[in-house]
């Protein structure tokens, strides 16, 4: 039984000792979180765009501005107004949108780029400051994370005192995320000592996600070792304790009996960072997809007979084209987030076109399910708020949340026809267990602030019970 003990100790160390270094840095880049995403987060004068409909007045329709510039072909085009003009946004089939004037057909140069610019600035509110650079962003970086999900982007970077970087989608006139000094820095500190970039720099994702699950497991039976070798000693830690207050001697194993004390109350705290963290790790591991599909379409001027003038022009707020069933629909959205079908042939309507197209996209990114055996039993429902399992982080809305009898949901913005996300049940219990257990949202009720000053006590618990670990093994020494 001594010699067990004595393992138990041994082991214990070992464990410690490897998990000590990823512990200081996820329980320092956990503390500095809240400043990030709280306290330091940077604000912005207009964090939604909201164009003057009253300002988007085309003189000439897509199809004759299409015919003056002998385009035969295109991705997309959209309606927008900017710097008191109107232009048509045509996408092409190279995936380069180019702008033309709603009033003559000509071809406005860099287009995009100023439409960017004009965004940026609507945004921030800033008209006076120079804009030292603009990039179009094809990829995610350590500055703008997968997080924001939404590419192409174009990087508008000001000359300013705070770095001000917005990143804005122009297809949709949104702003995909905005940095400026402390919250680039922030987030670079964050990316290495939390996340582990710099693994999949070395290795790819699933590397740096098995490392990251080898550590954890380790951090696991340091924790396990730990509370076993407490229960196995703990008469021992008492009887000793008894003995030197009656004895009147000095303290010298107080690192130890603080290690053990404190280490005792936050084991709790550290299981739920443990076993969350590692249900996300493995979640993240099962959904690697390389491949990934993405939706395409081609349109050709010959489809679209029907003049987008003609259509219903009350509170109209952007016009698309989309494939529905082999057959080319303008999609119109209004300022109450409806989003309505008409055919480029005929004009007419498609009933219940939102929730038709919502379906056949779900069924285009998901092979699983054979839609001639699902669809009545397919619920098809409009999101138009983020909730807990439909968050802030998915970005898009508003989305159709395409029900699956198995209980998967697949969230579709059919505005972009791009998947927002999946959630099937192994994703749905693990962003419950990772937003309750990880980052504490259950303390929500209290507000924002009491929530992330008790994560952040919870973290720092963890990492005094190391650090005194540590302090106890450099004193055996």
């Amino acid at each position: 039984m001594a010699t067990a003990k004595q393992n138990f100790y041994k082991w214990h160390r070992i464990l410690g000792l490897t998990a000590l270094i990823p512990v200081m840095m996820w329980t320092l880049s956990g503390l500095s979180h809240p400043f990030m995403s709280n306290w330091f987060r940077p604000t912005i004068a207009n964090e939604v765009y909201k164009p003057d409909q009253k300002g988007i007045k085309p003189a000439l329709s897509i199809q004759q501005v299409l015919d003056k510039n002998d385009i035969s072909e295109l991705v997309n085009f959209g309606l927008i107004a900017f710097n008191k003009q109107t232009y048509y946004q045509i996408t092409g089939k190279d995936s380069i949108a180019n702008y033309y004037s709603a009033t003559n057909g000509e071809l406005l140069k860099d287009g995009d780029k100023q439409y960017a610019t004009y965004l940026a600035r609507y945004f921030t509110q800033d008209s006076t400051s120079k804009v030292k650079s603009t990039t179009l962003q094809k990829t995610f970086d350590g500055h703008y994370q997968p997080i924001n999900h939404l590419l192409p982007v174009w990087k508008i970077a000001f000359d300013r005192p705070d770095g001000m970087d917005t990143y804005i989608e122009t297809s949709q006139s949104r702003m995909g995320t905005f940095n400026n000094h402390t919250r680039k820095a922030m987030l670079t500190v964050f990316e290495q000592l939390h996340t582990w970039a710099f693994l999949a720099d070395i290795g790819g994702e699933q590397f740096r996600i098995v490392v990251l699950l080898i550590i954890v497991s380790i951090m696991f039976l340091s924790l396990l070792s730990g509370l076993t070798i407490y229960g196995l000693f703990w008469k021992k830690f008492k009887v000793a304790q008894q003995n030197r207050k009656a004895d009147n001697r000095k303290d010298t194993r107080f690192v130890h009996r603080f290690h053990r004390q404190i280490g005792l109350i936050v084991s709790f705290v550290m299981l739920t960072f443990v076993t969350s963290g590692a249900f996300h790790l493995i979640v993240q591991l099962h959904n690697i997809d390389p491949q990934g599909k993405t939706y395409t379409q081609l349109i050709n001027r010959k489809e679209l007979a029907f003049s987008n003038l003609q259509l219903p022009a009350d509170s109209i707020k952007n016009i698309e084209l989309v494939r529905y069933n082999d057959s080319t629909y303008y999609q119109v959205s209004d300022t109450k987030k409806n989003v309505n079908y008409f055919n480029a042939l005929s004009g007419g309507k498609l009933p219940d076109g939102d929730v038709q197209y919502a379906w056949q996209l779900a069924n285009f990114y998901n092979d699983e399910h054979k839609p001639d055996k699902v669809y009545r039993r397919v619920n098809v429902t409009q999101i138009r708020q983020f909730d807990n399992e439909y968050g802030f982080i998915n970005k898009r809305l508003p989305v159709q949340k395409v029900s699956y009898p198995n209980g998967e949901n697949w969230y579709i913005e059919t505005t972009t026809s791009q998947l927002a996300t999946k959630v099937a049940g192994i994703d749905r219990a693990e962003g419950l267990s990772f937003i309750f257990l990880h980052k504490y949202f259950g303390m929500s009720w209290a507000g924002k602030n009491i929530r992330d000053i008790v994560s952040m006590l919870a973290a720092l618990g963890v990492l005094v019970v190391s650090l005194f670990g540590f302090a106890a093994f450099i004193k055996n020494k």
